[in-house]
């Protein structure tokens, strides 16, 4: 837990044109994150990746997160082990199930039972690793992948650096637990609660970890947490107005509902939803009150921030990240940071 550790790990992330990345994660490094992220949503997230390794020297690299279902064990083993090797060992390999529709419709790939896939694919990413730094024959055969044929012309030069720590992106409890039990962290959403950590995410991940008879403090809960800050009354209020609108679109899914009802929220997400197949997005927004604004983003003027941050994570989130607002001056930035990693 956060309060075993030294700090909090507090990471930014770089969701931006390929030409950008150079200077985004230099910024990030500079300005104190522990950490740098990319996220498959409109752009690859490993190629960002090997130009941050390129362009920086000590912020961690993470995927948060890479569809594993979109792709093949042995093609997630390789961008890994080569991206490990070029970072010297920076690399934090967050993998994530999608669902059904995009894994079928979007990436034109299989789906079917997403806990024993993500167990099998996780396992066949050790088997490979294994087979590429051990020497050893490569026989993987499980009920979905199968890996047998590793001949010396494709096996990836060896480096010093071990394998990637691999986390697991997870809402529901099945996958929570999965992620606990074989995987070194679990990539969270930033549509939850302190609450909903405490009473569903945490019994969850020590469920995982008894069955694998691990230790929490070898398991790292990342999370992202939406920010409401500034420096004065109107920065604060376009910041609330920016989050509000972000939760009313998250709330909106019905993979969230669980979220909303452990608050007594639950029949706020049928009408989200109405709202959102027609586009009245300014609508959906102005049904998140002060009260679950609160609740689910950390909401401080800009002295009090790492405090709040501070307290939303205290014994339950490990490394978190956070979005601060690009207007804010990076002397500002830079001593929220300093505060958190204290």
């Amino acid at each position: 837990m956060v309060g075993d550790r030294v700090g909090l790990a507090v990471d930014g992330g770089v969701n931006c044109a390929l030409a950008e990345v150079p200077g985004a994660a230099r910024a990030l490094e500079r300005r104190g994150y522990g950490g740098c992220w990319t996220a498959e949503v409109n752009h690859d997230p490993f190629l960002p990746l090997a130009l941050a390794a390129e362009h920086t020297s000590s912020i961690e690299l993470g995927t948060g997160i890479a569809v594993a279902f979109a792709r093949s064990p042995m093609t997630v083993a390789n961008v890994g082990w080569d991206l490990q090797g070029y970072s010297q060992g920076r690399l934090l390999l967050g993998l994530g199930s999608q669902i059904q529709p995009h894994i079928e419709n979007r990436f034109s790939m299989p789906w079917s039972h997403p806990i024993p896939r993500m167990r099998e694919f996780i396992a066949a990413l050790q088997a490979i690793w294994t087979c590429w730094r051990d020497g050893g024959t490569l026989r993987f055969e499980g009920d979905f992948y199968t890996h047998k044929l590793m001949t010396p012309m494709f096996v990836p030069e060896p480096h010093e650096y071990g394998f990637p720590k691999v986390f697991v992106a997870a809402v529901g409890d099945a996958m929570t637990e999965l992620s606990a039990e074989v995987a070194a962290g679990l990539v969270g959403h930033a549509f939850t609660t302190r609450r909903y950590l405490e009473e569903a995410t945490e019994p969850a991940v020590r469920r995982g970890l008894e069955r694998a008879g691990r230790d929490r403090r070898d398991f790292e809960m990342a999370f992202p947490v939406m920010v409401v800050t500034g420096t004065d009354d109107d920065e604060m209020a376009v910041a609330a107005r920016r989050v509000r609108k972000q939760i009313a679109f998250y709330a909106s899914t019905p993979a969230y509902r669980r979220v909303l009802e452990l608050h007594g929220w639950g029949d706020l997400q049928p009408e989200l939803r109405r709202l959102s197949l027609r586009g009245e997005w300014d609508a959906m927004a102005q049904l998140v009150d002060d009260t679950m604004l609160a609740e689910i983003a950390v909401v401080a003027p800009v002295g009090a921030l790492a405090a709040a941050i501070r307290e939303r994570c205290a014994g339950v989130i490990d490394r978190v990240t956070v979005g601060l607002p690009p207007q804010l001056p990076e002397e500002v930035v830079k001593a929220v940071l300093a505060e958190l990693h204290q």
